[in-house]
């Protein structure tokens, strides 16, 4: 329970970060069809924004439903039950999420909110769960959930949830938001996408391969998010994070990433943000401590 000294962290407004796929590689594939994969995380500043408010009754619901989403099919509700369920805990909550990230962006809006979720909740409702214990009860809700959890860049293995700390420069980050959505199976299904990538170290992606072994594809598939890679690449490294349909480039300074924005913005839409080790999740936590 919370401490009576402690700030009304129930009317606290927490942020749910995008994540950004450094690289991307496929390097194998399970019994079960699901692929194995390396890839390097990092966070940006760019957030949804939740906030939780207690519920005598006992039951989890959303404040505005998502539409065409099911309240019960909502990330954010299956992880708050999810929680009750492993731990028994008889508290209710009504979740109020002011979305900003892009559904279908490839910048994990979704697994971030269930996370947060996850994180915020096992505090608010004094559970104690460890980061690990939360983290194996996010995986149940998606590969990505995980790292959201860990809360810090991670070099990535397995089907995403193998994590290991690894610090990558802090950037100013521009994204580039094509008007599709990427059916993340159909590019997984295509014959042509690679999936016998060989393996490469921390080393090698810091010496500079930043491989997305599914761009071919989706640019193949996306004349959009081919279009603005290429747009992009004007002005830096032009990448892809997971699937899409997001693209991105790293600057080193502000004044270049604001040269791109604003340039790119005729054409695109397009966000500037901050790239960052540590989620600004756990930012937030450290300042309620």
């Amino acid at each position: 329970m919370q401490r009576q000294d402690e700030p009304d962290i129930w009317s606290v407004k927490w942020p749910a970060p995008a994540k950004l796929n450094l690289m991307l590689r496929i390097v194998g594939r399970r019994p079960d069809g699901y692929h194995l994969l390396q890839t390097v995380f990092q966070f940006i500043d760019l957030c949804d924004w939740l906030t939780f408010h207690p519920k005598a009754d006992g039951k989890v619901s959303l404040l505005t439903t998502i539409p065409g989403v099911p309240e019960a099919d909502d990330l954010t509700v299956r992880a708050a039950n999810l929680l009750k369920t492993a731990t028994g805990c008889g508290q209710g909550v009504c979740i109020e999420v002011e979305k900003n990230l892009p559904m279908g962006g490839g910048l994990g809006g979704g697994s971030s909110d269930a996370a947060t979720t996850l994180v915020v909740l096992n505090r608010l409702w004094g559970l104690g769960l460890s980061v690990v214990q939360l983290m194996e009860l996010g995986l149940g809700l998606g590969a990505d959930v995980p790292v959201f959890i860990y809360g810090h860049s991670a070099w990535a293995e397995g089907v995403g949830e193998k994590l290991q700390k690894i610090d990558v420069p802090e950037a100013w980050a521009v994204v580039v938001r094509p008007d599709c959505h990427v059916n993340t199976g159909q590019i997984f299904a295509d014959k042509n996408l690679t999936r016998d990538s060989k393996s490469i170290t921390i080393a090698d992606f810091t010496a500079g391969r930043h491989d997305n072994d599914c761009t071919s594809v989706v640019c193949g598939h996306y004349q959009m998010i081919k279009y603005a890679m290429q747009d992009l690449s004007v002005y830096a490294e032009a990448r892809l994070t997971g699937t899409g349909s997001c693209v991105f480039a790293l600057f080193e300074s502000k004044e270049k990433a604001e040269m791109a924005f604003n340039a790119l913005g005729n054409n695109w839409q397009v966000y500037l943000a901050r790239a960052v080790s540590q989620s600004p999740l756990y930012s937030k936590l450290k300042t309620l401590q």
